[in-house]
């Protein structure tokens, strides 16, 4: 592969993907860490990896989304420093991709609107990134089948309790993904926001084609990267889905919820009204 592209102002480039949530953004993750050996010579890529500072900084900026104050705010910054601190001095592209960093989704803790906060986190992180030229990547999808999915992992993950018609008429009013871009464009320190549909993505099994050309990769190069066995985080089914909704209605210790969440997501034959075990009428 060819040396990363130099950036007009001769900083170093700082690609940040923000997602945004049920665009793709696990799929995309997991592709990049499948290839991450082949990119090496290419970027920098940071994800979500367990143990990572990226799992700190998802944290932070859905706790300032959903309530900012002097601390969150703090600890926001704090999360930014210790990412930052710890990008190699190696001069490569940093691609950082993490849907977190958009803030709370709609159905995660009472949030309603499309992502209000996110210029404030955006703007938060290309402040501190001093020395780097931040440019902003957010993926979108239709919204018609956006909403209802968002509505979906709502449930999954974030114990929303309402069904799928409230929670519809509660977003009826989400303007269109080009007011979210517009009010990104106002952020200080980014030098490009770019925008990426999610339709347009024609691989499932090699997510982030798009993304990928945009950090400079040519599509030789995109073509020869493993592929995926199969896509990532699909939505649950509709039984699966109604019995967590149920389940998000109790008085349950979150990290029981949690488990029994993850015992739906792996079994959801149980949960069908149709299933019947093995050697049953």
């Amino acid at each position: 592969m060819t040396g990363p592209a130099v950036n007009k102002a001769d900083r170093r480039r700082l690609i940040i993907h923000a997602g945004v949530q049920k665009t793709g953004t696990t799929s995309l993750q997991r592709h990049l860490q499948r290839n991450a050996g082949v990119l090496a010579d290419r970027l920098v890529i940071l994800t979500p990896k367990e143990g990572s500072p990226m799992r700190p900084l998802g944290r932070a900026a859905i706790a300032f989304s959903l309530r900012q104050t002097p601390d969150t705010e703090d600890a926001l910054r704090l999360a930014i420093s210790d990412l930052l601190d710890s990008i190699p001095d190696n001069g490569l592209p940093v691609l950082l991709s993490h849907e977190n960093i958009a803030g709370a989704m709609p159905g995660n803790g009472g949030e309603t609107r499309l992502f209000p906060v996110m210029p404030r986190i955006i703007g938060l992180l290309a402040g501190l990134a001093g020395g780097f030229a931040p440019d902003l990547v957010i993926y979108t999808r239709n919204m018609n089948h956006w909403r209802p999915s968002v509505w979906a992992q709502a449930v999954r993950t974030d114990g929303y309790t309402e069904p799928l018609q409230t929670f519809m008429d509660e977003t009826a009013s989400l303007p269109g993904w080009g007011e979210l871009t517009r009010r990104l464009a106002g952020v200080s320190g980014v030098a490009q926001v770019t925008r990426f549909r999610l339709e347009d993505e024609a691989d499932p099994l090699r997510p982030g084609r798009q993304l990928l050309a945009h950090a400079g990769l040519s599509a030789p190069e995109i073509d020869a990267l493993e592929p995926l066995d199969a896509p990532s985080m699909e939505r649950l089914s509709d039984s699966s889905t109604e019995f967590l909704r149920r389940l998000n209605g109790l008085a349950l210790n979150p990290h029981a919820r949690d488990k029994v969440a993850d015992l739906v997501s792996r079994n959801q034959p149980l949960f069908n009204a149709d299933y019947r075990p093995a050697g049953t009428l």
